[in-house]
């Protein structure tokens, strides 16, 4: 009895376990990583057209990607997006974005200070504060090294 349990709930198992195509998936994650990256060359042409220098327009571009990253993450499309797109919907600008904007969207219901405030960096903290802080000691390190003459 306990074994005829056992082999239907295996066979159960394998009925609801989706299945996995590693070259599709590749393939799809290629196709989203691409059309963002297009996308932010597109922006990035459009900006060196209306005559900004290319570190202005370098920073545009940055900016459109983040504003329509977290646009998507609040009207709910970067889940669907992701979900498709696998790994190339995390191309480096867009992925940061949504993984800012998704905690405080999910946890605005707690408050500004213990839901947004606290959750908005649970994903993105680590790495800004490691960041800043590094940057902040090479910074420090640099002004002593500058004092002492070297």
């Amino acid at each position: 009895m306990e074994e005829e349990l056992q082999k239907q709930y295996q066979q159960y198992v394998k009925q609801v376990t989706p299945t996995h195509s590693l070259p599709l998936q590749m393939l799809r994650a290629f196709l989203t990583g691409g059309a963002i990256c297009t996308l932010g060359q597109a922006l990035l042409n459009a900006a060196l057209s209306m005559g900004l220098d290319q570190e202005a327009a370098g920073s545009v571009c940055s900016l459109a990607l983040i504003l329509i990253s977290v646009l998507c993450t609040g009207l709910n499309l970067y889940p669907a997006i992701a979900k498709w797109g696998g790994a190339g919907a995390l191309v480096p600008i867009t992925g940061f974005a949504n993984s800012v904007a998704a905690p405080a969207i999910e946890f605005k219901k707690e408050g500004q200070v213990f839901g947004v405030g606290c959750k908005i960096f649970t994903i993105a903290g680590p790495v800004l504060l490691y960041g800043i802080f590094t940057s902040w000691l090479l910074g420090l390190v640099f002004w002593l090294g500058r004092l002492s003459g070297s």
